[in-house]
């Protein structure tokens, strides 16, 4: 067993990787090409926006492999898909196929056996077909109601037989299919996390102040006449690092940090005296709790704050954020 590369197999390596990629490269640029030759993709396009199910993919071994990435793609994009194997739709997956349906039938060559079962029991429902093949005198491009050219001059493979610049090619179609679906739906950023909600965009374009904030006992505040010896109190036990000041209706007038309390120190030494009320500040941050958490984030850098309020729609205080829940959520 080869376990490593002199200078000139390591440049054979090279050269053979770059051909493959130069020539599956080409054959997308080939695709893209003649896809205004006739009104083939249109159509397709314009079937699969029309649908009332779902959009239904079959293929069976590497075309298989790409079928399921391209369901994917579409469910993930504002196109309800799934994939349908086909030598299961022949012993009782068919009934995943309703009349409302249409379905991509993926195949190079046009003749697979087991598509070649599925079809006509698809088409009796009245399910339009979406063939992809690279032979349009095949059965399966013969039998659909639009047929896509996947053809490629050849594969990337040196002996012109492993499905490489074929599947490259049917992929980067299907890509293109979502793509332009998604963009003719009005598919947003929005749309887009709600089918994503455990990423990094769903937590960011889902989750909303209420979902991060503390709430009822465990939000720091004091009248605007407590002592600050007093406020220090609530700020230690409630561990974030600020307490809010309020008024006798729960409104807020001032807030006071740590890091007031360390700018404090600097200047004075007695503070048995001190009302919260004359060292607060005044008109602190604050947000409401529908409002994205996102927009939290936004406030606190730019303001460069660890801490922010959040007010109903009165403005009474019913909660608060530190930049640690935030990260807890992940949303930052």
């Amino acid at each position: 067993m080869l376990t490593s590369f002199d200078e000139s197999q390591a440049r054979t390596a090279l050269e053979l990787a770059r051909e493959a990629l130069d020539i599956e490269g080409e054959a997308i640029r080939k695709l893209s090409a003649r896809l205004g030759a006739d009104d083939s993709v249109p159509r397709a396009i314009a079937l699969m926006l029309a649908c009332q199910g779902r959009v239904v993919v079959s293929g069976i071994g590497k075309s298989g492999h790409i079928g399921r990435k391209i369901a994917a793609t579409l469910a993930s994009t504002g196109t309800p898909a799934l994939f349908l194997h086909p030598a299961e739709a022949a012993h009782g997956d068919l009934g995943m196929v309703t009349p409302q349906d249409v379905m991509i039938a993926i195949s190079y060559s046009g003749e697979s056996s087991e598509l070649a079962v599925v079809i006509p029991a698809v088409k009796r429902m009245g399910v339009p077909v979406i063939a992809m093949t690279g032979k349009p005198e095949s059965r399966l491009a013969q039998a659909a109601d639009v047929h896509l050219d996947v053809a490629v001059d050849k594969e990337a493979c040196p002996l012109n037989l492993a499905p490489t610049a074929s599947t490259t090619v049917t992929l980067a179609l299907g890509d293109a299919l979502a793509v332009a679906l998604l963009e003719l739906r009005g598919f947003k950023s929005e749309d887009f996390a709600l089918s994503h909600p455990g990423g990094a965009l769903g937590r960011r374009l889902l989750t909303r102040v209420r979902d991060v904030m503390r709430s009822g006992d465990a939000v720091p505040a004091v009248a605007p006449d407590t002592l600050l010896i007093d406020a220090l109190l609530e700020i230690s036990q409630k561990g974030m690092g600020m307490t809010a000041v309020v008024d006798a209706d729960g409104r807020p007038v001032g807030v006071f940090t740590d890091g007031d309390l360390r700018r404090l120190i600097a200047k004075a030494q007695d503070f048995s005296a001190v009302v919260i009320r004359d060292v607060m500040h005044a008109n602190p941050r604050r947000i409401q709790p529908d409002q994205l958490a996102v927009d939290a984030v936004a406030v606190m850098e730019e303001f460069r704050i660890n801490q922010m309020l959040v007010t109903d729609a009165d403005d009474r205080l019913v909660g608060a954020l530190h930049i640690h829940d935030l990260t807890r959520a992940k949303v930052i």
